[in-house]
């Protein structure tokens, strides 16, 4: 199992929740959790999943694994498989926060293809639930395994938001409280994975120029922590989301290393997801099979998988763009 594929379950959010008449008269805090979840597997596989083994049964106990993910001061990874990685305590890890930046990661639940429904998931919110669900499902999706990490943790990422909100929508009405929390996710990680990345570019050239001595250690220290203040600021600026922390999981270059892993491509794939029309519930297939690789090649590096995908985006906006003219041309000849 590999040590990326995590489900983080956020703190709890009280809900109220409620449908408007003419909608299906269920409140979803009241249905039991395993139902849930078996509704929105069956709706996974009619939107075209892979079918896998995960989150198919209830666990007595939390599989509780205590990570404590490290780098240097001065030293940002471009994803979490290349940061270090110890086992850690209830208490904390056993590492020296001065001589590295630590993430301490209290992981609850690990997607392998056969994860169960834990503790922690069966009582997340259903916003929570609902994301993770078909997030970590399109990780074990075996067509997905010739993508990069970062590639596939924004691919499940962008799917997992897109899911939850078509099911939510399905399941208990375009008015109801989940769906309009749910529908406006895609875009507040967007801007997230705006900032996230902005940020990160400006940090790793800091580092940079502090290795080719351009710049003394003390002074870069003293940028890096006002370039975190500003990124802090900035994410607690937005607006609050429902199923995923809006923050960075730790305000240090582990943490932004960590989060970098989902948010890179994010932006681009995102795009590639709404020139699919992906974003209208009832086509989320056009997004899977567009995030899908091509067939006959068993692997792309992740400059390679970058490339197609922006090949695909031009492709489709010269597409929409031939169309359009077509369209245009059609209404003239009627005119005359």
């Amino acid at each position: 199992m590999r040590h990326g594929r995590i489900v983080g379950v956020l703190a709890l959010v009280a809900a109220c929740l409620g449908c408007a008449a003419k909608e299906r008269l269920v409140r979803a805090a009241d249905a039991p959790r395993v139902e849930l979840i078996r509704s929105l597997k069956d709706f996974e596989l009619d939107a075209g999943f892979e079918e896998t083994d995960n989150f198919s049964q209830l666990s007595s106990r939390a599989y509780i694994d205590y990570r404590c993910y490290f780098t240097g001061k001065l030293k940002l990874p471009s994803d979490y498989y290349k940061l270090k990685l110890r086992h850690g305590t209830p208490t904390g890890c056993p590492i020296d926060e001065a001589k590295y930046d630590v993430f301490f990661y209290r992981v609850e639940a690990a997607a392998s293809g056969h994860t169960p429904i834990t503790p922690s998931l069966e009582k997340a919110s259903v916003e929570r639930t609902l994301v993770v669900v078909p997030h970590e499902d399109f990780h074990n999706d075996s067509r997905m395994e010739g993508w990069p990490t970062a590639i596939r943790e924004a691919a499940s990422t962008l799917v997992g938001f897109l899911a939850a909100a078509a099911f939510a929508k399905k399941e208990f009405g375009e008015s109801s409280p989940e769906y309009l929390r749910l529908s406006r996710e895609p875009e507040i990680f967007l801007r997230k994975a705006e900032i996230v990345n902005r940020h990160a570019a400006g940090l790793a050239e800091l580092y940079r120029k502090s290795r080719d001595g351009q710049i003394a250690r003390t002074r870069v220290l003293e940028l890096k922590r006002a370039l975190f203040g500003l990124l802090r600021g900035e994410c607690a600026a937005l607006p609050d989301a429902w199923s995923f922390n809006k923050h960075l999981s730790a305000l240090n270059n582990a943490g932004l290393a960590f989060d970098l892993t989902y948010t890179r491509h994010y932006p681009l794939l995102y795009r590639v997801s709404r020139a699919a029309g992906g974003f209208f519930p009832s086509q989320l297939d056009q997004t899977i099979a567009a995030l899908r690789p091509p067939s006959g090649r068993k692997s792309f590096s992740e400059e390679e998988a970058v490339a197609y995908f922006r090949r695909r985006l031009k492709d489709r906006q010269a597409s929409g763009r031939d169309r359009a003219a077509y369209s245009r041309s059609d209404l003239q000849l009627a005119d005359r």
